[in-house]
This record gives structure tokens, C-alpha cells and sequence, in this order.
């Protein structure tokens, strides 16, 4: 529904209660169109922007899974040098 600003002055009540139902409600003033329009209560979570991830891979990064074999390679061949010399008393 179109109106001037003369009839959203006179119709205040009427026409907010117009755009809480969801109708489009738009107001002429000084040759500018204003549209009224209701704000829709989300969720909490609605408003959460994601957060970026250490696996959120960066293009041209390798596989993180492949980096993660690779670590885990290196890290037991240390864990056998370390303890290779127990249990040989």
C-alpha cells in the first residue's frame, strides 16, 4: 500500500499494524519513497558469523590430512629413538 505523509501521519496505528502483518507499506515524501517494514526476530544464532577454522583448508595450503601423517611419521620415529633403550638392561 502506497500513502502520503499526510495519511501516515493520520493512519500511524493503523498502517505500522499493516507492516507487522507483513504488508509492504511505503510512503511518499517530498517526491522520496520510505518503506515501512517490520524487523523479524531471529535466532540467536541468526546473527553468529562463522569463525574460520585452522581445517579450513587456504587455497594453495596442502591437505592437512596429509600434513597430519607426515607429523604423526615424525613424531613416533622420535618416540622410538627416545625409548629405544628401555627394556635392554
Amino acid at each position: 500500500m502506497e500513502v502520503t505523509i499526510s495519511q501516515f501521519r493520520k493512519e500511524l496505528f493503523t498502517l505500522a499494524e499493516a507492516a507487522l502483518r507483513g504488508e509492504a507499506v511505503t510512503i511518499t515524501y517530498k517526491g522520496q519513497k520510505l518503506r515501512l517494514k517490520a524487523e523479524r526476530e531471529g535466532s540467536i544464532f541468526d546473527r553468529v558469523t562463522p569463525m574460520k577454522m585452522m581445517t579450513d583448508p587456504e587455497p594453495g595450503d596442502e591437505d592437512l590430512s596429509l600434513t597430519s601423517a607426515r607429523l604423526l611419521a615424525e613424531m613416533e620415529k622420535e618416540w622410538e629413538e627416545d625409548w629405544k633403550d628401555i627394556g635392554k638392561e
